[in-house]
């Protein structure tokens, strides 16, 4: 890591810069990005953690952070008004929690392009594993190294659960029976959607669950990525799940994968 971003990390940006609007929320783009910027929009209720952020994110070529959020409630505004392809996602904030603003932007269908990433304090927080059946993409530790902070948003982006298998099974094993889902339907209800796919695609969607990439799930069943690809789309289709993250927690609810037998 260059010594720029080094000192990016340790003295995060004063805030106080930007246009304000629907009462705080903050549009705050130092530059005009192109084609291939990847437009971020940060929701956090700490004004350090966000200026902290900004500042680590713009330095990097390709990132762009096009608006700041004190609350799930301005988070789900500007997603709207400014359509960012990421949006690092604080759950515990007041007026509307990011597991509502995550259920919300992940839901309308004029945000399919964004994808969310909830930033959280503990590896295993009992608010996480709800942020991903509402459909968040993964969740990323705000105190995570910023070459790892913008791998994860390069990863999300391209629509790719950022989640490691071994921390779902242990989401799924704390929390599955004991709290109501957020997002997919729970149990039978579950059990039934699952049950309107084919063999193959249940197949499919138990190495998805695994934690097994398009090209690993390829090489497991000597079929090529294009077609993993392609069954993995009518998977989502038919279970509307979001992402590959909603996809895991269906397999565990419905009973599909057991977390103790990976």
């Amino acid at each position: 890591m260059s010594e720029d971003r080094q000192k990016a990390a340790s003295f995060p940006a004063v805030s106080g810069f930007g246009e304000c609007d629907a009462g705080g929320a903050r549009e705050t783009s130092d530059r005009a990005p192109s084609r291939e910027t990847l437009r971020i929009l940060i929701a956090d209720d700490q004004d350090l953690v966000r200026s902290g952020f900004r500042m680590i994110l713009n330095s990097y070529d390709g990132l762009s952070v096009e608006g700041e959020a004190r609350n799930g409630e301005e988070a789900v505004y500007l997603a709207q008004k400014i359509r960012p392809d990421v949006v690092l996602m604080d759950i515990r904030m007041p007026v509307r929690n990011g597991i509502d603003a995550t259920r919300d932007i992940t839901s309308n269908l004029l945000l399919s392009g964004t994808h969310v990433l909830v930033l959280t304090t503990f590896d295993i927080d009992e608010y996480v594993y709800d942020a991903l059946a509402a459909g968040a993409s993964g969740f990323l530790l705000k105190d995570a190294e910023p070459d790892d902070i913008v791998e994860a948003i390069h990863i999300v982006a391209r629509g790719d659960a950022l989640i490691q298998p071994s921390v779902m099974r242990r989401l799924v094993e704390t929390f599955v029976a004991s709290r109501p889902r957020a997002g997919m339907p729970k149990g039978s209800h579950a059990r039934e959607a699952i049950r309107s796919l084919t063999d193959r695609e249940r197949e499919i969607l138990t190495l998805v669950a695994r934690g097994l990439t398009n090209e690993e799930i390829a090489d497991d069943l000597v079929i090529s990525p294009a077609t993993v690809k392609t069954h993995v789309a009518r998977i989502m289709g038919k279970l509307d799940a979001h992402d590959r993250a909603q996809l895991v927690v269906c397999a565990y609810e419905s009973g599909l994968v057991s977390p103790r037998a990976n």
